[in-house]
């Protein structure tokens, strides 16, 4: 789902000299806790992708310290925290770039630090460098390739998950593109990762599409028989209320519609025995959408919800995005935030 980008704010400094919170995480650690995961994204890694890859902290950011805190504080116990694969892997089949491997470890510190999950997003839409993946140009083995090493340089699996792919409408059809999941998720496996992976439908990943059959498949028919020997693998869906559901418009469906829409994704997990996330959503802040997100919250808290992920926060949105939930200095909390305290609450 196509979505507005943000432009950068002027004087942001902040960087590298967040520092972590000094108390030591539990032991088990929050991605595999058992909880629902109930979260924000923090979106700015994936911003200016003109400008790729780009100079971090200029182009693009991460977060901060003190945006992990005030989540934290809010109840929030996972981040999605989408990134570019060019940024993290500058060549196919080439080593990861140290520096943004760095970053993204900065921000698991901090995140661990205050008991939070973070979910690393390839927030690509199933491409490389504007090259299909499943083509000769971007072979499913060099997917695989960059999450090996993705792997080997975040190997604890109790603060750190895996996104395989972030919506991947440019991605080979739907059966391709469960196969290409399918394998690096063997691969993980078979290279010792306990990690909890989540995987995105086919296409823009939509819940209200999820049974409908595109070039003879449904993702319903191509993901029911993912196989992973741990039963660590989560099926990830996105989910807008605007009524085209693009995540584009500040209308929204009436919460009923909404209602029916998840519970089917409800029933078919159920009956499939798969569990599911919603790792992205958002809505504008009217009396009416306000009324359809708190549909769409109650409508996850059957167990087959293994949780959820709001779009978006990210110090670099600005006032004027209407989904956004980020503070912002001098402006009144967003109505949305409210909400979703709710469902943070212990």
């Amino acid at each position: 789902m196509k979505r507005l980008l943000a432009t950068p704010l002027l004087g942001f400094a902040l960087g590298l000299a967040a520092t972590a919170a000094a108390a030591t995480p539990p032991a088990s650690g929050a991605c595999l806790s058992g909880k629902p995961l109930r979260g924000v994204n923090m979106a700015g890694a994936e911003f200016n992708t003109n400008k790729m890859p780009g100079q971090v902290f200029k182009d693009y950011t991460y977060p901060t310290d003190k945006d992990l805190k005030y989540f934290a504080e809010q109840g929030a116990n996972v981040i999605r925290l989408p990134f570019r694969w060019e940024r993290v892997q500058r060549s196919l089949g080439g080593p990861l770039d140290e520096m943004e491997v760095k970053v993204l470890r900065k921000v698991v510190e901090m995140a661990s630090a205050l008991d939070m999950c973070v979910i690393l997003d390839l927030h690509n839409f199933g491409q490389y460098a504007k090259q299909k993946l499943g083509t000769p140009e971007v072979p499913i083995e060099q997917f695989t390739d960059v999450w090996l090493r993705l792997r080997e340089a975040f190997p604890e699996p109790g603060f750190v998950a895996f996104g395989l792919m972030n919506e991947p409408a440019h991605a080979s059809a739907r059966g391709g593109w469960a196969r290409a999941a399918q394998n690096t998720v063997t691969a993980l496996r078979e290279a010792g990762s306990k990690h909890l992976l989540f995987v995105s439908g086919a296409g823009w990943s939509g819940a209200h599409d999820w049974s409908v059959k595109w070039q003879g498949l449904s993702n319903a028919e191509a993901f029911a028989g993912l196989r992973d020997p741990l039963q660590r693998s989560v099926l990830e869906v996105h989910q807008y209320a605007d009524k085209d559901h693009s995540g584009m418009k500040g209308d929204c469906m009436e919460p009923e519609r909404m209602r029916k829409l998840m519970g089917r994704v409800t029933d078919w997990a159920r009956a499939n025995g798969h569990r599911m996330f919603l790792g992205e959503f958002g809505v504008a802040p009217t009396p009416e959408c306000l009324d359809t997100l708190k549909a769409l919250l109650e409508s996850m808290r059957d167990p087959t919800w293994a949780g959820w992920a709001y779009w978006a926060a990210g110090g670099w949105w600005g006032p004027k995005y209407p989904f956004g939930i980020h503070p912002i200095p001098g402006q009144p909390e967003r109505p949305q935030l409210a909400l979703l305290r709710e469902e943070w609450k212990p």
